[in-house]
């Protein structure tokens, strides 16, 4: 599902008109984004957390040059989900087949 495809959902389900919910996503992103910069973790419960993960500095390799570099640490964003969205993701069965759109039964 694309972002348009969300808000038209939402738009559609809540009534409310689509410019209010794509500001309304558009604002939730853009503070998302704020608070993990930051350093302020979020949580929505019955959701997830957006969190920051560190990852420690390392050493990598530049393989155009052969040469190694030192990568620092840094942080990086995550998402963690709640068990409640887990166990609702879990129960609905999906096949692959849903998925994609291709019966993998038919192949004549």
């Amino acid at each position: 599902m694309r972002k348009s495809e969300l808000i038209t959902q939402i738009s559609e389900k809540t009534g409310i008109p689509k410019v209010d919910v794509l500001v309304t996503l558009e604002t939730m992103f853009k503070e998302v984004k704020e608070s993990l910069a930051s350093g302020e973790n979020i949580y929505i419960r019955g959701f997830g957390s957006f969190i920051t993960k560190k990852r420690a500095a390392k050493i990598g390799r530049n393989i155009k040059r052969n040469v190694a570099v030192e990568i620092p640490e840094h942080f990086i964003p995550a998402f963690k989900p709640a068990k409640e969205f887990v166990q609702e993701v879990k129960s609905k069965n999906i096949s692959p087949a849903d998925i994609t759109g291709f019966d993998m039964e038919s192949e004549d």
